[in-house]
């Protein structure tokens, strides 16, 4: 188990300090170290978990402690969440002062205006990859399809969204 709880830590900390324009970013590599990896779950359970997460209310990276959780109980949740959360918020804490104090520097517009198409790439690459791991068949990969393109044209709120999904999934179109 110790072991085990190493491992999660570190794979955590390291994910902490590379999680730059906001948490989904790093879930490409979380699925990797989790799934290929360390193969503690199936593509399925990570998805199955990320999707929980996302429904509860709360920060958008509590998949973090559900991981943690399922690979190794009660010590692994604490062991991710403070492994997760920990670095990341002593680093913005220290990035936030300095930024603050650099803050009438032309170079800050350059450095701003440079992370905004990272982030959105890294977004959708997590997006890819959710997709990817939980859309394993046609039916599953048109209600996604189907619900990015509402998400994209319309203002409805996310949540309606999900359950129109989950009400298409569960009413077992294709599956005749």
């Amino acid at each position: 188990m110790i072991p085990t709880l190493f491992a999660l830590g570190l794979i955590f900390a390291q994910l902490s300090l590379l999680a730059f324009g906001g948490g989904n970013t790093i879930l490409p590599e979380m699925q990797r170290q989790v799934v290929e990896v360390h193969h503690w779950m199936s593509a399925q359970d990570f998805g199955a978990l990320f999707a929980l997460a996302q429904a509860a209310p709360g920060p958008n990276m509590m998949v973090v402690p559900l991981v943690g959780w399922h690979v190794a109980g009660w010590e692994g949740l604490l062991v991710a969440s403070l492994a997760k959360f920990g670095p990341s918020s002593v680093l913005t804490g220290l990035c936030l002062h300095a930024w603050e104090r650099f803050r009438d520097r032309p170079w800050r517009r350059v450095v701003q205006a440079g992370l905004v198409p990272m982030t959105v790439g890294l977004v959708t690459a997590s997006a890819a990859l959710i997709t990817r791991s939980t859309a394993h068949d046609a039916v599953l990969a048109g209600i996604v399809a189907l619900s990015a393109a509402v998400m994209l044209a319309t203002r409805l709120h996310p949540l309606a969204v999900l359950g129109a999904g989950a009400v298409i999934g569960l009413s077992g179109i294709g599956q005749i």
